[in-house]
């Protein structure tokens, strides 16, 4: 154990920072963060939906969500681009890397024209079905205003006027942009779409596999015991989750079942984020009964964010990361959880989310309430019961460890 710690913290940890610190994979990061309002909003409005039930002729809210989080992937396309250009001092071209990419990204949707003139979308491609899309025209675009930054059309202490000089070069960056889309779309009719699906299929397969949905979950709480938010992972995880849920949600409204059971939902608003990654709350909770003042102490100051789901303070405050005595039941938690979890909603004993719910700051028997009724209550209380029978032998442990040290102290 003491060499595996050993290796993680001096040698896996470093290098996974240094790769999360990347500008490239920051920008993505930073980008999808960016758009998390947006995804907000169509939260709400599941939350408001709700009401409908209770209310006769209460007015239909979708078309809210339609045109926030049904046009997710035409923020990325945008924010993408333009924080890559952010972050590499290239505050000139930014606000155009972020057209640009917009106007590759809509040239790239393939909108069929018409006789009179008319051009039709497919809405869907927007949103969700069209993330990856916008993270590839994102980079590709970046990276040609990254490489083109170099060029110019004048040479130093030209007597043009600084702002026209810009216009010209911001020219071919924008030509070579546009003009890959074109031979793209409208000489090669190449419709990248289908081939992100066609590659995609088997990744999302596994993703909503048992072993995929278990890994999803153990990679996170592994990363985060090491002290790594586990939010590193989220381009790899918005890029199976939100096509997901969008899915399950157009599954139900054909009056079918929802299938896809790894989403965001299911994770952070359903079973496993109890009180945040790693199912920390009833720790927190055995904390509040610690002998120790220490651990006791941390109960009380952090029992009212892990309620929300905020877990940071004691992840890092107990500390459970990097102390072997409590990552150890938290990477136990994070095995068995997702596959209790997983077998129950495949057997159908719960409901599989089927609608955005990323409202991860709701209180989590409310959120799974709301997500998959009282059988998904019912679940809830099962896997609580497990992660606080696992949780409660370690915490004997290092509260016999820490009222020790205390007694020494005094």
């Amino acid at each position: 154990m003491k060499r595996f710690m050993k290796w993680m913290t001096e040698s896996f940890a470093p290098r996974l920072e240094a790769f999360t610190n990347n500008i490239w994979v920051s920008s993505i990061q930073e980008a999808i963060m960016v758009a998390i309002p947006m995804i907000f909003i169509g939260s709400i409005i599941t939350l408001i939906s709700i009401l409908q039930d209770f209310i006769p002729g209460m007015p239909d809210l979708t078309p809210i969500t339609t045109f926030s989080f049904g046009l997710l992937g035409l923020f990325i396309a945008f924010l993408t681009p333009y924080v890559v250009m952010e972050k590499k001092d290239r505050h000139k071209i930014k606000l155009l890397a972020g057209m640009s990419g917009v106007s590759l990204f809509v040239m790239l949707l393939n909108p069929s024209v018409n006789e009179d003139g008319t051009i039709q979308f497919i809405l869907e491609r927007f949103g969700p079905s069209g993330m990856i899309t916008a993270l590839l025209v994102g980079v590709f675009v970046a990276l040609v205003m990254n490489v083109c930054n170099k060029f110019s059309f004048f040479k130093k202490g030209s007597s043009l006027p600084e702002f026209i000089m810009d216009w010209f070069d911001f020219l071919v960056p924008i030509a070579l942009v546009l003009t890959s889309g074109w031979l793209l779309v409208y000489q090669l009719h190449f419709d990248i779409f289908a081939l992100i699906v066609s590659v995609f299929e088997p990744i999302n397969a596994m993703g909503q596999s048992l072993t995929g949905f278990v890994l999803f979950n153990f990679i996170g709480v592994v990363l985060y015991s090491f002290g790594v938010s586990p939010w590193v992972m989220t381009p790899i995880w918005y890029a199976i989750w939100i096509p997901a849920i969008e899915e399950n949600a157009a599954l139900v409204a054909a009056g079918q079942d929802p299938v896809n059971i790894n989403t965001f939902e299911t994770f952070f608003s359903g079973w496993l984020g109890i009180g945040g990654m790693g199912a920390t709350l009833p720790l927190v909770v055995w904390f509040l009964l610690a002998r120790s003042k220490k651990l006791k102490s941390v109960g009380k100051a952090t029992i009212i964010p892990s309620l929300f789901n905020i877990n940071e303070p004691v992840v890092y405050g107990a500390p459970i990361a990097f102390n072997p005595l409590l990552m150890v039941p938290m990477w136990i938690n994070g095995l068995i959880t997702p596959i209790v979890v997983y077998l129950a909603l495949d057997m159908g004993f719960a409901r599989i989310p089927s609608q955005i719910f990323q409202l991860w700051y709701t209180p989590i028997g409310l959120s799974t309430y709301i997500m998959s009724g009282v059988n998904g209550l019912i679940l809830l209380a099962v896997i609580l019961l497990i992660v606080f029978v696992v949780w409660f032998p370690f915490f004997k442990l290092y509260d016999a460890q820490e009222l020790k040290k205390e007694q020494e102290q005094n």
